[in-house]
Formats: C-alpha cells, structure tokens, sequence
C-alpha cells in the first residue's frame, strides 16, 4: 500500500513540474510591458474597438504565436507589426502570460 501512495504522489509532482515548465511568462512582468497596448486593446485587454481584438482570456501559447507572427513579418498589420518588432521572446512570453490570465480580466 505505501509503495502505491508512492508512486501516485510522485506522478502528481511530476505532473506539477510539466505544468510549470510549460508555463511561458510572467504575468506581472507583462502587466508592466502592456503600456503601449492598452490604447487599441484596453487596460484590462478588452478593446472598446470592434476592429481591435480583445485579448483578455485568449490562449497563451496563440497569442504567443501570433505576437512573434508580427514581430517576425509572417503576418502583417499596419499597427501590430511595428508595435511587436522591438518585442523580446520574454517580452512575447510575460505579454501572453497576463493577457491569458484572470488577472487581466
């Protein structure tokens, strides 16, 4: 019996350790970098533009993609491109991070 309360217990820190290194950013470091975000996008990521997207609540790992799609030129925006160039992989990363969390909402 301990030795199968061993194995689950080590299944479930495992378990813990993927989910936290799959975790991208820092969600209070991309709070810090949304300035420049927040005239299209709004302070809590959602836009008062029906042309702009909302971003509060969307998937971390898309907008990631999508954010390094407009820093790298593989998707083109006459705003969004110049906004991302200058943007870090972390930047991306902590940016994805608070506006896929609650905390932006």
């Amino acid at each position: 019996m301990n030795k199968k309360v061993l194995i689950i217990a080590l299944a479930g820190a495992l378990v813990g350790l993927h989910g936290a290194a799959m975790a991208g950013g820092d969600a209070a470091a991309g709070k810090a970098k949304s300035g420049t975000c927040t005239g299209c996008h709004g302070a809590s990521g959602v836009s008062s533009n029906p042309i702009w997207p909302n971003l509060a609540g969307q998937k971390e790992a898309y907008l990631v993609k999508q954010m390094k799609a407009f820093r790298d030129g593989t998707r083109s925006d006459p705003m969004m491109s110049p906004m991302a160039k200058p943007l870090s992989d972390a930047d991306i990363d902590n940016l994805a991070a608070f506006y896929s969390s609650a905390e932006c909402k």
